[in-house]
């Protein structure tokens, strides 16, 4: 009787353990469902993003506000657009000004989800979907403005007002997309490879006229300034030459006046006709020749004579 009862309360305890095993199991079990449908209740929204919450494939609502929120787990879905400002670059393509002449142009935009309702329901969520449209419409859109300009104003509006322009001409066209432009910038803006090789030797050739002309002009001036030197060179030297003549008259004169006042005094003309004969002599002997042959009249022999 001891042993059966023995087993039987061994049975009793296995039978007690198995169903305290059983509860833990079925707790452990609700508290990890209990985890999951949190865990997938839980919508975590950061601040540079937007969350879609679907249901059934639809949006059913749009959370644009960085926290925590909550959707019908297993029923409601998420996903998520971009809130910041985004980068496009345009590939390179080539516009037609008003003189007909080809340039390329390479530009790019910056831009943002505006309204994500319409983005996703016109878009399908999808950026490179947004990026083809927005290709398109800026391509359009500087084609459009550049086809209007000369290759000069094209070049001189380089300083934002081609950029202002062009994003004027697109206006609100990409509202219905839920896309708003921030800004249009045109990094490059050339001629395309094939023509830049005339259009090289043109300028040449231009800078080259440009040049013969100053040349030309130079040369011009240069004779000009020769000229009126010559001429200056002329009517500075006669007058000069005027002057002299004027000074070698007045001297002459000058000179006839002492003669005449001289020849007028018995005195002094005998005094100057004396010196005279002198200045003769001493010429006569400076050759080293000690003879001289006088006429009886001559004043040097006079002056001989009146020695004796």
């Amino acid at each position: 009787m001891a042993t059966i009862d023995y087993n039987v309360n061994q049975k009793g305890k296995a039978v007690q353990a198995g169903k305290s095993m059983i509860k833990t199991v079925i707790i452990l079990v609700c508290v990890l469902l209990a985890v999951i449908v949190l865990g997938s209740s839980m919508v975590v929204t950061n601040e540079d993003e937007y969350t879609l919450v679907k249901q059934f494939g639809k949006v059913d609502h749009i959370i644009d506000e960085a926290g925590v929120s909550f959707k019908v787990p297993f029923i409601q879905t998420t996903s998520t657009l971009p809130k910041k400002l985004l980068y496009y670059d345009l590939e390179p393509s080539d516009v037609i000004t008003s003189e007909k002449e080809t340039m390329v142009v390479d530009a790019y935009v910056l831009w943002r989800i505006e309204n994500p309702l319409k983005f996703v329901q016109t878009l399908n969520s999808q950026i490179p979907n947004a990026q083809s449209r927005i290709n398109t419409t800026v391509y359009n859109a500087m084609k459009n403005e550049i086809s209007k300009l000369s290759k000069n104003d094209v070049i001189s509006g380089r300083d934002g007002s081609l950029n202002e322009s062009i994003f004027n001409a697109i206006g609100t066209t990409m509202d219905q997309y839920g896309i708003s432009f921030s800004s249009i910038e045109i990094k490059r803006l050339d001629l395309p490879e094939e023509n830049k090789s005339a259009v090289y030797e043109r300028m040449i050739s231009e800078r080259n006229n440009i040049a013969a002309s100053y040349k030309a002009s130079g040369e011009a001036e240069a004779k000009k300034i020769r000229t009126e030197t010559d001429k200056s060179v002329t009517i500075t030297l006669s007058e000069a030459k005027a002057k002299a003549e004027k000074l070698i008259a007045e001297g002459e004169a000058e000179y006839m006046q002492i003669l005449s006042e001289a020849y007028n005094d018995q005195d002094k003309a005998d005094f100057y006709t004396f010196v005279l004969a002198l200045d003769a002599l001493k010429e006569s002997f400076a050759s080293g020749d000690k003879t001289i042959i006088l006429s009886e009249d001559s004043p040097i022999a006079e002056i001989f004579y009146q020695v004796e």
